[in-house]
């Protein structure tokens, strides 16, 4: 077995095993993907002072997360059709997560559902939620989160319409996979694949099929999904979600200070500052590089997590220095099932916990609540004012 140090190595494994619609599905973004590749790449103009001579024992990344204990400020992010990445993809990623001490974000368009991830985990996981036409639809799977015991509800706000992601059209992706030419020639070499999803609990969108009615297998699910995401969401309508919610709420997809402003004025415990990892606004700036200004207009007023280009414990380093509390991790962890399943996933977090712990080391910190943007080498330009 290759030796696992950092997450490139998990990605590589990863491209061998996956499918190919599945695996672009991952690693693309829309349009010209200038924002997904700036996601990363903006990380990299960022650099850190190192220090020395200073005690590094006794060093801590325990933190929390809206109120939570967390292991170290990471959450694995809502992403769908997980179950497609790797058998029971959602179940095996939850289980890591609950092992490591990190929050599991299941999403609304996963494989496995809700009950799925309850029954085969024994601490609360966080559930994300997608706003739809059918309110009655959203109203139950709502209540189905409580029932399940979620901790937290994420609601995202930045997919009210698909963004044009070329390659998940080219590649007519679906779950499962359509049985195409292309397809069928694709999957011929991914026997591991293969052999892992004959023996799968769900191969369909197990948060839907069966609970709408009209909807009752996967040749119905596409004409419903294609006309159910609301276009007339607007703050009223998330605040009324937010009502029918117990416990925290994190709005995800804040990308303005504008939009961050009016998350405070909603009294949501948390937002994310995403761009949905590139693939919706294609030319929108980096989540790291919106961060400062957002943080700076809310200042303590509600919690800021970031997501969208972590691919490094470097990277969370960097966002909680400038002064996030969380980050959301998505593709790393599923570069890490695609390779190698629950293992994979927990090798993408010891990974990312040993560069974190590390490198807060090498800086002169010895625990995650010391960081600050004094730690920091910004360019002046980074989050500069635009005409």
């Amino acid at each position: 077995m290759a030796v696992i140090t950092n997450i490139e190595d998990l990605k590589r494994i990863y491209k061998r095993r996956a499918p190919k619609m599945f695996y672009d599905y991952c690693e693309s973004g829309s349009w010209t993907e200038q924002t997904f590749r700036e996601n990363t790449s903006d990380f990299e103009k960022i650099y850190l002072r190192q220090r020395v001579a200073v005690d590094m024992s006794g060093r801590s990344t325990k933190t929390q997360m809206v109120g939570q204990d967390v292991a170290m400020p990471v959450a694995l992010a809502p992403v769908g059709s997980t179950g497609m990445q790797c058998a029971d993809g959602e179940i095996k990623a939850a289980r890591a997560a609950e092992a490591f001490g990190v929050p599991f974000t299941l999403s609304t368009m996963s494989i496995n559902s809700i009950e799925d991830v309850a029954e085969a985990t024994t601490k609360p996981f966080w559930f994300q939620l997608y706003t739809m036409r059918d309110t009655d639809f959203t109203s139950r799977l709502i209540q189905r989160a409580k029932d399940a015991k979620c901790s937290a509800l994420v609601i995202t706000l930045d997919l009210q319409l698909l963004g044009q992601r070329h390659m998940d059209l080219k590649n007519g992706l679906s779950a499962p996979p359509k049985p195409t030419l292309p397809v069928i020639m694709d999957l011929s070499t991914k026997w591991r694949w293969c052999m892992g999803m004959a023996g799968a609990k769900r191969r369909h969108f197990g948060n839907i099929v069966g609970h709408v009615k009209g909807v009752s297998d996967l040749s119905d699910l596409g004409a419903w999904t294609a006309e159910q995401f609301d276009l007339t969401l607007d703050w009223d309508k998330v605040a009324k979600l937010m009502e029918q919610w117990d416990g925290p709420v994190i709005l995800k997809g804040i990308n303005d200070v504008e939009d961050a402003k009016m998350a405070v004025k909603l009294g949501a415990d948390a937002i994310v500052v995403s761009n949905h990892g590139g693939r919706q606004l294609d030319g929108s700036l980096s989540s790291i590089r919106m961060l400062p200004k957002i943080l700076d207009a809310v200042g303590s007023d509600i919690e800021v997590h970031l997501d969208s280009g972590i691919r490094s414990g470097q990277d969370v380093l960097k966002a909680v220095a400038m002064g996030a509390k969380g980050t959301f991790i998505g593709r790393a962890f599923i570069y890490g099932l695609g390779a190698m399943g629950q293992e994979g996933v927990s090798h993408a977090l010891r990974v990312i916990h040993t560069e974190l712990d590390k490198s807060m080391a090498l800086c002169g910190r010895t625990n995650i609540e010391s960081l600050d943007r004094d730690m920091l080498l910004i360019p002046k330009d980074f989050h500069g004012d635009w005409v």
